[in-house]
């Protein structure tokens, strides 16, 4: 360095993103043969900078991580990061880039051959690589018991280790010729050139590491090592001269410069970098003219001097982009001429001219956005703002044209409308159904060989004209188990459902816990029994979970846990799963515990209660740390020890769980003995097991999931002993033993179910399935396992062998549950004797606007024979979503999506017969796309807790009331209730179910008739005139019932069915008074009940425009069963 050296440019990085942030150097070096300066940083990019004035040339990004180290070869850059080597040309382009399952973290390379075509790449691991840089391609792998962080070259590899060594290394074999111990703790900086190696680093002082005020040296060609030269500020970095062979540069963290002569210590020249940070790293270039510093600011520093400042000793040309030539202009405007732009003269045939047969692709149609999100977002003054629902990273696009669907795809089956049509004519009865469908299924098994089976495939629900009820799911299940439909937000969840049912510990304490007066609206305890207890009644119905799944995405804490579908996660599905697991559990505890807070019921079922003991490995002191947990994480050995323990060459399931469950680990922390962080020893002492446990796999790697490819290896059956804070699990040949030995406190644990995923990879998104053995949750005992698999709405009962085994790559555990053995088959339906019904007789409804009389104490208590009439009113919370297929039909993605916005129950016999005790107007949480007025009779203002007048409760509280009347017994009324139930979420069985629509139905004519006109034509009245009532629908549907019994009791249905036919074919199955023209759709309220003695009655017609004075006759008229209407004769009324 002369004595003019000063700094000649200065450089701030560049900031890459706004959403990422400003980070310094990591690496950079001097090109051999330009006039480039190539900079790496921690996001693994690579910038090149030209001449002292550090002119951006060229940028490219070479893997993910930082850039570990840069070297420069005629052909390109070659840049290091933990897990590939990148080659690039000094222009960006790529030309190899390589990865290996063996490159895990990488931090050195070098030239390993002086003709510069190999490297020898090495880092904190425990193999060395040589890469071909001509081919790309790993030439040799070599073991080394050395982690190496810094690699030069000079007539042999000198490498610095992790540990403070200096290892000479063969060029031809990489055995080591000589080892220094350069430094106590280990290497900061290394250099070598010639024949000498100087290095920096850091030595153990008062507790913490510290830089050393020494530099070492040591002599190759000798093989000893030279007297240290002192450097008080301490040695951070340093470098050798390239033209000066004895002259070496040492830089301090604080910017100190100290050239010094290593033949002579006493003669030495000082700088000062003027930073107002810390120095991160300095190199000088190859002609010596140049160095080059950086600082933890992001800065870079060139000093040299002014008068000559080379990069390379030898430049060649820089290549830069060729300037754009200019074009011509041309005065163009809307009615110029083609014509006057011209063509050049050409031979050949232009790009431009396609043959006009020719097919080709193109534009792809933009991406679908969800319209519920988009009103959700915000409107500000510089424009509309909202969450990025986008499940792809930044710069990525979402690729909207359709995957071409596998052949061997599980065939959707046809519509149920279809197959009426088809049975018909082939005559296939109800009793050969299950038989033909599934010979169908196992024909498509058996003809089409697949590495994944069809029956673990995705599977889509297609929607005809009539929606979701024409699907034939039971194409898909011949088993008395009902599936869980797909169709609903976060419905990945399904799989670990279905296993949570079918824990029967589990599924008594959720359906004991909702029959109790809990009404909390974000209970999932609740949600949780009311799922269970409808999964029961369907008997092989497909169900959904919609309401349990809607309370889950409205949970404040499922979002930022990354638990929803919707949100933002780069989280794998089983990730989402387990700790959806997790959080269940946890939620499912405080429910339990805010009812029941006295009762140890739960923590007896689902809590490992142990003591945590955390021990300091520095100045062992140890403190313990009571805690519950709901859920064991897997905890596996260290791979070295799952593939080169050779005492114990097979690890199994229990050793498995019993690390899991003690969890003996060790991990960095905070000591407050020590005030720092140090290596703290953390495991725990098992006071009490829980009669469930729920084990998350966590598999991370391939060691961690070969041990579950193994076959047999998952054990149907385990013995847990819980002694004196000591966890001992037995399993196979060994648990036969201690039970024949009679062990004490040796309890069983059966296998009740594994949820696993499935990524088949084939364009298709990983989902879920699951695998349970029904046999443990029937009320009776069966002498064999049954196990079955769910996926989603498809269950079909597999072997043991298939259940178990997860050799396939594709097929992955996930979450698994073990019940106390002893527990198996207790089925506790206790509950229903226990049903708390004061909901039922509750009246939260305002006086002045009361619609409806609550039950009484004096009232019947509603049972087996009490019927009662239900009509509900829907708005819709998400609008359909429709494409056009290949053949430009209108398909259906996903339907209209509707919420429940009104219930209305009526008595169906007694004294009060025709009188409502349930009129409740629900409080949607969800924003309201279309409030369906015409047809709901809802308006917006009904539904808004600050301005509707009516009974507006939470959908839970209406939920429970037709819960506790549905296993009360009650039999339902109304007229085309499958819509109602399945928009409430409810399954009532057929048993229960007295729906008109069926009655007055003639199957042969296909056609099921209106409310409207069966109340026109028998009834003699006009109903949903201007628009609809629930409380008048439920009422009518209760009357139309009568006549119907009337009818059957006379012996005159068929005639009559005849004859209504044959008049709704005449009026077009309309009432003839409704015109379309006429249908003024206005908001028409139901009257309040002003006392006690009144009636609530169905909405006042506005055509009658009743005064004051005739509102109690009125009143009258109702009580007594008259409905106005236009079918009616107007003077034979009691207003006139």
């Amino acid at each position: 360095m002369e004595g003019d050296w000063e700094e000649v440019g200065r450089l701030r990085l560049p900031l890459l993103s706004s959403q990422l942030p400003l980070t310094p150097a990591t690496t950079f070096s001097f090109d051999t043969s330009q006039e480039l300066l190539w900079v790496g940083n921690g996001f693994g990019r690579v910038f090149g900078y030209y001449g002292i004035e550090l002119q951006r040339y060229c940028s490219f990004r070479v893997g993910n991580g930082a850039v570990h180290q840069i070297l420069l070869h005629e052909k390109g850059v070659i840049a290091l990061t933990s897990t590939a080597i990148h080659v690039a040309l000094r222009r960006g382009p790529q030309i190899w880039h390589l990865a290996h399952e063996e490159m895990k973290e990488l931090r050195c390379m070098n030239y390993s051959s002086k003709d510069m075509t190999r490297i020898l790449v090495a880092g904190l691991q425990d193999k060395m690589v040589t890469i071909d840089i001509e081919k790309g391609i790993i030439e040799k792998q070599t073991h080394t018991d050395h982690h190496y962080i810094i690699m030069k070259r000079s007539k042999y590899i000198i490498a610095a280790t992790d540990t403070g060594c200096v290892n000479i290394l063969d060029p031809k074999t990489f055995s080591i010729l000589k080892t220094w111990k350069a430094h106590a703790s280990g290497i900061n900086d290394m250099d070598s050139q010639h024949d000498f190696i100087v290095t920096c680093g850091y030595s153990m002082r008062q507790h913490s590491m510290m830089l050393d005020p020494l530099v070492n040296c040591f002599d190759l060609k000798n093989m000893v090592a030279l007297p240290p030269l002192p450097f008080p500020p301490g040695a951070a970095y340093i470098r050798l001269h390239p033209r000066m062979s004895t002259t070496c540069i040492v830089v301090s963290q604080h910017g100190q410069v100290h050239i010094v002569d290593l033949m002579n210590v006493n003669t030495s020249n000082i700088k000062q970098v003027n930073t107002l940070s810390y120095i991160s790293m300095t190199e000088i270039s190859p002609s010596g003219e140049i160095m080059v510093l950086a600082d933890t600011d992001c800065n870079i520093y060139l000093w040299g001097s002014p008068s000559r400042a080379r990069f390379a000793e030898l430049n060649n040309p820089t290549e830069f982009p060729e300037a754009d030539e200019s074009t011509v202009k041309i005065d163009w405007k809307s009615d110029s001429p083609l014509n006057t732009v011209g063509m050049p003269f050409y031979r050949e045939t232009l790009l431009s001219a396609w043959p006009s047969l020719q097919i080709y692709e193109v534009g792809a149609p933009p991406p679908k956005h969800d319209l519920q999100h988009l009103n959700s977002f915000k409107l500000t003054e510089w424009g509309v703002y909202g969450r990025n629902s986008r499940d792809c990273l930044r710069n990525q696009v979402v690729r909207t044209r359709q995957v071409e669907k596998s052949n061997v795809a599980l065939l959707a089956p046809k519509f149920l409308s279809e197959k009426g049509k088809e049975e018909a004519k082939l005559g296939i009865t109800s009793e050969l159904k299950p038989i033909v469908m599934a010979d169908a299924v196992a024909t498509e098994l058996l003809n089409v060989q697949v590495d994944i089976p069809m029956t673990y495939r995705v599977l889509d629900i297609k929607y005809s004209k009539y929606g979701v009820a024409d699907f034939d799911f039971g194409y898909y299940n011949n088993t008395n188990f009902a599936g869980l439909e797909t169709h609903v937000p976060n419905s990945y969840a399904n799989s670990l459902l279905q296993l949570f049912k079918h824990i029967p510990l589990l599924r008594n304490l959720a359906l004991h816990h909702t029959a109790t007066s809990c009404v909390n609206d974000g209970c999932l305890l609740c949600e949780m029994g009311f799922l269970f207890d409808m999964l029961e009644k369907a008997n092989g119905i497909a169900c959904h979970a919609t309401n349990l799944l809607k309370t889950l995405s409205h949970h404040p804490q499922a979002g930022p846990l990354g638990l929803l579908e919707e949100e933002v996660s780069s989280s794998s599905i089983s990730t989402m799963l387990q700790g959806l697991t997790r959080f269940l559990l946890d939620k499912i505890a405080q429910d339990w515990r805010s009812i029941s807070p006295q009762s140890a019921s739960i923590d007896q079922v689902l809590a490992t209660t142990a003591t945590t003991s955390i021990r300091c490995l520095n100045c062992r002191s140890e403190h313990t740390r009571p805690g519950t947990t709901f859920v064991t994480e897997s905890l596996y050995p260290p791979t070295k020890l799952i593939l080169r323990n050779v005492k114990r060459p097979k690890v199994t399931f229990s050793e498995i769980l019993k690390s899991s469950v003690e969890r003996e680990i060790t991990s960095r922390g905070w000591c407050n003995r020590c005030n720092r962080y140090q290596s703290l020893a953390t495991k725990k002492s098992i006071h009490k097991f829980p009669a469930v446990l729920m084990l998350n796999t966590a598999i991370t790697s391939s060691e961690s999931k070969s041990l579950w490819a193994t076959p047999g290896w998952i054990p149907e059956e385990i013995g847990i002993i819980v002694d004196q804070c000591h966890f001992i699990c037995f399993q196979g040949d060994e648990l036969k033993l201690q039970l024949q030995c009679g062990l004490p406190n040796l309890k069983v644990y059966s296998l009740i179910g594994i949820v696993a995923e499935i990524n088949s990879g084939h364009n298709q998104k990983p989902h879920l399935v699951s695998f349970i053995n029904v046999a443990h949750s029937l009320p009776e005992v069966e002498p064999q396992s049954q196990w079955h698999l769910f996926n989603d709405f498809h269950v079909r009962s597999v072997s043991p062998e298939e259940a178990l085994n997860y050799s396939a790559s594709w097929k992955t555990p996930s979450v698994i549950a073990f019940q106390i053995k002893a527990a198996n088959n207790q089925i506790d339906n206790s509950w229903k004797k226990n049903l708390d019904t004061s909901l039922l007789y509750s009246d939260t409804s305002k006086k002045n606007e009361k619609t409806f009389h609550p039950l009484t104490l004096l009232d019947d208590v509603p049972g087996g024979n009490t019927i009662i009439a239900l009509d509900t009113e829907f708005v819709s919370v998400r609008q359909s979503e429709i494409e056009v297929n290949a053949d430009g039909e209108l398909e259906t993605i996903r339907p209209t999506v509707y919420a429940l916005a009104r219930v209305s129950v009526i008595r169906g016999s007694g004294e009060k017969e025709g009188i409502p005790f349930i009129d409740d107007y629900i409080a949607s949480k969800e924003p309201v796309i279309d409030y369906l007025t015409s047809y709901s009779g809802i308006v917006k203002e009904d539904l808004d807790p600050l301005l509707s007048r009516h009974n507006l409760v939470p959908l839970k509280v209406a939920y429970k009331k037709l819960w506790i009347l549905l296993n009360l017994g009650c039999k339902f009324l109304g007229h085309g209730l499958r819509q109602d139930f399945r928009v409430t979420n409810i399954h009532v069985p057929k048993s229960q179910v007295i729906d008109t629509s069926d009655f007055f139905f003639i199957v042969a004519l296909k056609r099921k008739l209106s409310l409207a006109f069966l109340a026109w034509y028998l009834l003699k009245e006009d109903i949903q005139v201007k628009t609809h009532d629930s409380i008048e629908d439920a009422r009518t549907a209760l009357r139309l019932y009568r006549k119907y019994q009337e009818f059957q009791d006379a012996g005159v249905l068929e005639t009559m069915l005849q004859d209504i036919y044959r008049k709704g074919k005449d009026t077009g199955f309309k009432p003839p008074t409704i015109k379309d023209d006429e249908k003024v759709f206005k908001r028409t309220g139901t009257p309040p009940i002003l006392n006690e003695l009144t009636l609530p009655s169905t909405p006042l017609n506005n055509v009658f425009n009743l005064g004051s004075s005739t509102m109690n006759s009125a009143r009258k008229c109702f009580a007594s069963g008259w409905t106005p209407g236009r079918g009616t004769n107007a003077h034979s009324s009691p207003l006139w």
